[in-house]
């Protein structure tokens, strides 16, 4: 019992609106921004693809995200026990704990993308990518990526750093982490858009993520612009659900939706106007797929400022440090999510629960680094390495499917007054109307598109 006391004192709040959109803002915006909306756009049509993606983010994205902060701050509880409380004896409580492994399992391959981004970022810092051919940057990746040394320490280097900044609680460890580390990310983020859009045929990058082709638009593209708004917005990854139950029940959950909504949105087109203006100037294919940031955007960089040594090796700089500082604000919401689950459900103490985390995590991380080696065979599902596994399996159907049933549950048994009460804020909020239209997305638009997304990702549509 005094265990159970001492794990509930220690429970903490954000300590202000500015800390709880940066915090969350800063779940949202990550590799997914950065690194996967650049390369969809480019693969999917450019300015097309943008205006379905924000009618996404507007349809599904955010009503989604209501609906985790719904569960999370009524529960103050992490995602697992605020799933079991606001659901009850229903059989789809278990979701939360669906949602909790999600998180966890994808903090694991996650770490190991993230260290890449370290790795980068001290390669930079000595010049040692500066100067080289396509193939040069492509060989540097391959033969790092496969090393069995370097990728599994960055993976415990920078789980080493989440640690820090988790351990420290909410208001003192991730609040502060995500007051220093967002605007951080925005300046540098301006910086490359600026230096990007000021170069020869630059326009051309511009005219591609602004002026749509209508004759490009398909299914292929609806359904990628769905995909990337749940992807990028860390919907049921336990992320929103974990850091809504550390609101006040003076937040306004509709307008944090919103303005998250927005800077997630901003920050992935800001990422398009630092990519796509500069490939266009050196004539590089703007549908390079996921190979672009550690691969074409080195070649890139080199060719278009390369003239200039000096300001290449800036930019080459800032942009790895811009993509540590994306990875790194996403790694700590996912680590957050498992870090309370494990105190909360076990009562033990905060250090312990992200102890154990952490170490779990580099287990996680170090296998699925060493299964992208040339001898990793032995860490291969089905002949495909432990990360592709890892990525499947959490990308393609455990997301979609915590997303899907978390809507029927939200949409269709939580009572309606309970809902309304945390949307309203216990009616203190004139936002009547716009909860009607958020009860019929949750019921009814929201699952059918994301059962549309599963459906086509395991090919039966």
């Amino acid at each position: 019992m005094r265990q159970q006391q001492m794990a509930k004192l220690e429970r903490a709040s954000f300590g202000s609106k500015l800390g709880i959109i940066l915090a969350t803002a800063g779940s949202a915006v990550g590799l997914g921004n950065v690194w996967r909306f650049p390369y969809m756009t480019g693969q999917n049509g450019g300015a097309v693809f943008i205006m379905i993606y924000i009618g996404c983010v507007l349809l599904l994205g955010i009503p989604c995200m209501i609906s985790e902060f719904i569960i999370g701050r009524h529960a103050q509880a992490n995602t697992a026990r605020a799933f079991r409380k606001i659901g009850g004896r229903n059989p789809l409580s278990f979701i939360g704990y669906m949602s909790v492994l999600t998180g966890f399992l994808i903090t694991g391959y996650y770490a190991v993308v993230s260290g890449w981004c370290l790795q980068y970022i001290g390669t930079s810092l000595i010049g040692g990518i500066q100067g080289g051919t396509p193939d040069l940057y492509a060989n540097y990746f391959t033969s790092f990526m496969q090393d069995p040394v370097k990728p599994v320490f960055w993976t415990f280097v920078v789980l080493g750093i989440t640690f820090l900044v988790v351990v420290h609680g909410v208001r003192d460890g991730i609040e502060k982490a995500s007051k220093l580390m967002m605007p951080i990310l925005f300046i540098l983020l301006l910086v490359i858009v600026v230096a990007s859009c000021m170069l020869p045929n630059a326009y051309k990058g511009i005219e591609f993520l602004f002026k749509p082709d209508f004759t490009m638009i398909n299914g292929d593209v609806f359904l990628s612009a769905l995909g990337q708004a749940f992807y990028s917005m860390s919907i049921a990854m336990g992320c929103i659900c974990t850091y809504a139950s550390y609101f006040s029940k003076q937040t306004n959950l509709t307008t944090s939706a919103v303005q998250i909504g927005l800077i997630d949105t901003f920050i992935a087109v800001l990422a398009g106007l630092m990519i796509f203006p500069a490939a266009f100037s050196v004539g590089v294919q703007p549908d390079s797929g996921p190979s672009l940031i550690f691969i074409t955007l080195p070649n890139v960089f080199q060719q278009a400022f390369g003239s200039v040594p000096v300001l290449c090796y800036v930019i080459s700089l800032t942009f790895f440090t811009l993509l540590s500082m994306a990875a790194l604000t996403s790694l700590i919401s996912l680590h957050e999510v498992s870090t309370a689950f494990f105190q909360e459900e076990f009562h033990i103490t905060r250090r312990k629960a992200a102890v154990i985390v952490t170490a779990t995590c580099f287990l996680m991380g170090a296998i699925c680094s060493l299964s992208l080696g040339p001898s990793g065979s032995v860490f291969h599902v089905f002949e495909k390495p432990l990360f592709d596994v890892f990525d499947f399996v959490t990308g393609q159907i455990f997301l979609p499917v915590v997303g899907f049933l978390t809507c029927i549950l939200i949409g269709w048994f939580v009572p309606h007054k309970l809902v309304r009460d945390e949307f309203t804020n216990n009616g203190t909020l004139r936002v009547v109307h716009f909860f009607h239209v958020y009860i019929f997305l949750i019921k009814y638009i929201c699952p059918l598109c994301i059962l549309w997304i599963f459906l086509h990702q395991l090919g039966l549509i």
